[in-house]
């Protein structure tokens, strides 16, 4: 999927993008459908919340769920970015943020550029956020 020019000023004047069709509820699905399972996980892949069995994250799904490795190579999710930088890209974390109903503590506001840059030695200080909601949002 290539941005279009008004797309692209969109962007360079808001900041972001919002694609609310971009996946097919089919293949969004198929994703809502594997977080139990990665949930379940006695993994240290799994953060849980504090003192409670609750995945509060799940880090790098991409690497070891099928449909989530396919979300992160699909064309829709990385070209609008490769577009964006006008190169090719590489993915520097990949995480689901799981807000389990009456069990999770807030999400306080907060960059994640700092430890990407600082702890984790991001090759370089371009970087975008791609969020995808698995769950209705307002």
């Amino acid at each position: 999927m290539k941005l279009t020019h008004q797309q692209r000023e969109q962007f360079d004047r808001e900041g972001y993008l919002f694609f609310p069709a971009q996946f097919t509820r089919d293949e969004m699905q198929k994703l809502t459908d594997e977080v139990p399972d990665l949930y379940s996980r006695r993994e240290a892949y799994n953060v849980r919340e504090k003192g409670k069995d609750a995945v509060r994250t799940n880090f790098a799904a991409h690497m070891y769920s099928k449909p989530f490795a396919t979300l992160a190579r699909h064309p829709r999710m990385v070209q609008p970015v490769m577009d964006l930088f006008d190169e090719e890209v590489y993915m520097h974390q990949f995480k689901i943020n799981g807000k389990q109903a009456f069990d999770g503590d807030v999400w306080q506001w907060h960059q994640d550029y700092g430890t990407w840059l600082n702890d984790d030695m991001m090759q370089t200080e371009r970087a975008m956020n791609v969020a995808i909601f698995l769950d209705d949002v307002n």
